[in-house]
């Protein structure tokens, strides 16, 4: 969880020289050149059958990273998380089986609503919209991965999927970065991919494989407050009074549902 906000939070110096879909494509092709240096993936190890969930899950991860970072161009660090967190909400509710667990998902959007304040007309839409798609990628995320985790040995899945993230991203990264690259930004992209997403990626296939999606989706309850506090620590972001409400109740939705969840499975 640190790991991925932080990779956020330190990649926005990277967004505003290239783009988000430069600077995501950038970390996604670092990512990718370290995940096949290490495991030498064999394309004769993949079967037909693979390759829906691969690509999915590659295509996923791409777009999902484009547009989580055009969100956090637009909006703070902490409001496009708790936003993007309605995403494995859902998963937690839909995969609940329970009418009661659609509680949480609805609580949670009350807390985004007193993230996003609309009532003000401060807010950018546009951000919102990509942080909410970045939900949708996200939900996505989490389904695909126990997928392609229970197919491929450790993280070996990984150094296919990951490349074709980069490929997905260099259909928006590639114009947006071009003749803005130098040396200093590919040194950035290469720090920046082992926090985002090779550390990330890595771990949530090991747990994914011993967890169900539901467990997951809600596990992660602390996203949306360790986004706040890198937000205000390095990106000076000072959230009003009402946001840091807005997120509590989002953290506390996420805690809820993990209950629901644990529920429906005892039952």
């Amino acid at each position: 969880m640190i790991s991925v906000q932080l990779g956020a939070a330190l990649s926005v110096g990277l967004v505003e020289s290239v783009g988000p879909g430069g600077a995501a494509w950038m970390r996604l092709m670092a990512g990718a050149g370290m995940f096949i240096a290490f495991f030498r993936p064999r394309l004769s190890s993949v079967r037909r059958q693979d390759l829906p969930g691969l690509i999915g899950l590659g295509v996923a991860t791409g777009l999902t990273s484009i547009a989580l970072l055009a969100a956090i161009e637009r909006i703070p660090l902490g409001s496009a998380i708790a936003i993007q967190f309605l995403g494995p909400l859902t998963v937690a509710a839909v995969r609940a089986h329970s009418k009661r667990a659609i509680a949480w998902p609805l609580l949670a959007l009350m807390g985004v609503v007193l993230v996003t304040q609309p009532w003000q007309n401060t807010i950018d839409f546009a951000g919102v919209v990509f942080a909410a798609f970045a939900g949708l990628g996200w939900g996505i995320y989490i389904v695909l991965t126990q997928h392609v985790g229970g197919r491929f040995d450790g993280i070996r899945g990984l150094s296919f999927t990951i490349p074709i993230a980069a490929i997905t991203a260099a259909a928006f990264g590639i114009p947006q970065a071009a003749g803005s690259i130098t040396l200093p930004g590919i040194a950035a992209a290469l720090g920046l991919a082992a926090l985002v997403p090779v550390i990330p990626c890595a771990l949530d296939l090991i747990v994914l494989r011993r967890m169900k999606p539901t467990a997951f989706g809600t596990l992660m309850a602390l996203e949306p407050a360790i986004a706040l506090v890198l937000g205000l620590l390095i990106l000076n972001q000072v959230p009003k009074t009402m946001q840091l409400i807005g997120i509590l109740i989002v953290v506390v939705a996420a805690v809820g549902a993990q209950g629901e969840g644990e529920s429906h499975l005892a039952a």
